[in-house]
């Protein structure tokens, strides 16, 4: 007791010493605070989004497949959360970076990633928080990451709060958005922390073959650069195309894989994400503790989630998985047919996720110099909302999402083709009308 004493006396005098000097009130904020922002928060904020009253909205930029009710989780994975709520074992604290047996579970579900085991997993609180732990542990202030562009936003959100400089490399989408791989390698230097790898890509909806994965690959080797891959719509492929893990192409590149239930299995709010661990020549000694001690920070992911993981991952019924994808591709090939026709924008064929972007041949649209006033005018006239492509860092483009009804995208698309029939020119004098064939 004595040494409490006097600790807490030394305590005392020491504030005693040092009085404050402040007259008012002033409670500033952090730099982490200051720094960090959401790009697409702060662009769709700044634009006057005022539908037309007449017509009904249709938000074509929201990335919640939940959101208009025709997506549903499977039986299964509901009746796997109420058995856990029943029977009231995961009601308590679990261990920071999860229990063991969901950590095991997603350890198998995983499998065609390479071979891993439950000390290989993370469970975070969805996959945003897993990318906010692979960034956190990997990269810090005078550093510098490599994001696609266009890219998701949440990347930029997560670095520059850290003081973490982002660099962009580009993706072609004459190429199906393949990565520009020169220009890529050549932001790299001795800061360069890490590289992200989206695939399937939220905004473009692309899927790399193997062989682009296994340049992307060659080049981290060349530069022992470690990647974060970002693969939160795996298997979200259509036919023709191939989801390859990059983890299970990696030979030498040490890759934090991360994963999560938010999209395949139609359940973004139970916020379940993940982290897998691949290093076969054990580089990520000291991550694998960093990630350890972050997980901490949160006290793990939600524990009633946890405990129905294995039930969920084991007995979601393959159909489940397979009429989600067969719906996205029918209303990508719906969206992608009926933009083709449209004057002015230039729809590219999405090989998965939820996502498809169009182009935007703004120099056709004279009354609007950018993406954003192009949005804008859609709204009011034609109450249909896609996200600008300057969210993405890519301007004169458009995101639009997959996952509403089939007729809502139908009507969707019968509004953009009446707007872009009325204000495309062929320049800034002449409009060009399909009716009845003639120039006027």
């Amino acid at each position: 007791m004595k040494d409490l004493d006097d600790l807490a006396a030394i305590h005392l005098k020491s504030h005693a010493l040092g009085k404050s000097s402040r007259t008012k009130w002033n409670v500033p904020i952090t730099d982490f605070a200051r720094l960090t922002h959401n790009p697409i928060r702060a662009i769709v904020e700044g634009l006057k989004i005022v539908p037309n009253p007449d017509k009904q909205l249709i938000a074509l930029s929201i990335g919640d497949p939940t959101t208009f009710g025709n997506l549903k989780p499977a039986p299964e994975i509901v009746d796997a959360v109420r058995r856990v709520i029943e029977d009231g074992s995961s009601n308590g604290y679990g261990p920071s970076t999860g229990f063991l047996e969901a950590r095991q579970a997603v350890a198998d579900y995983v499998a065609y990633q390479g071979t891993v085991t439950a000390n290989d997993v993370i469970l975070c609180s969805g996959c945003s928080c897993a990318l906010d732990l692979c960034l956190s542990v990997l990269a810090g202030p005078g550093q510098n990451i490599l994001i696609p562009k266009p890219g998701f936003s949440i990347y930029r959100t997560l670095a520059e709060g850290f003081g973490v400089e982002c660099r962009y490399y580009d993706l072609k989408p004459d190429k199906n958005w393949e990565v520009d791989l020169l220009q890529l390698e050549s932001l790299i230097d001795g800061n360069t922390a890490a590289l992200i790898v989206t695939n399937p890509s939220n905004p473009c909806g692309s899927v790399f073959s193997k062989s682009h994965l296994k340049a992307i690959l060659n080049i981290a080797e060349k530069h022992y650069l470690p990647i974060i891959a970002d693969e939160i719509y795996e298997h979200f492929v259509f036919p023709g195309h191939e989801f390859h893990s990059v983890s299970s192409l990696s030979e030498k590149v040490p890759v934090l894989s991360c994963g999560g239930l938010t999209k395949r299995f139609l359940v973004p709010g139970w916020r379940m994400g993940w982290i897998v661990i691949h290093d076969r020549d054990n580089l990520f000694r000291d991550v694998r503790k960093g990630l350890a001690n972050l997980s901490a920070r949160i006290l793990g992911a939600n524990t009633l989630i946890q405990g129905a993981l294995p039930d969920i991952l084991n007995n979601t019924p393959s159909a489940f998985y397979d009429d989600l994808v067969s719906t996205l591709c029918r209303h990508a090939e719906l969206a992608y047919k009926s933009i083709k026709q449209i004057r002015g924008l230039r729809p590219i064929m999405p090989g998965g996720a939820m996502y498809m972007m169009i182009g935007i041949e703004i120099e056709h649209f004279p009354e609007y110099d950018t993406d954003l006033e192009f949005v804008q005018a859609l709204v009011a006239e034609q109450s249909v909302f896609c996200l600008p492509g300057q969210c993405f860092e890519y301007p004169n483009f458009m995101r639009i999402v997959l996952t509403v009804p089939e007729n809502m995208i139908s009507e969707a698309c019968k509004r953009l083709h009446d707007f872009c029939e009325k204000h495309y020119r062929l320049d800034n004098n002449i409009i060009e009308t399909c009716q009845h064939g003639l120039m006027v």
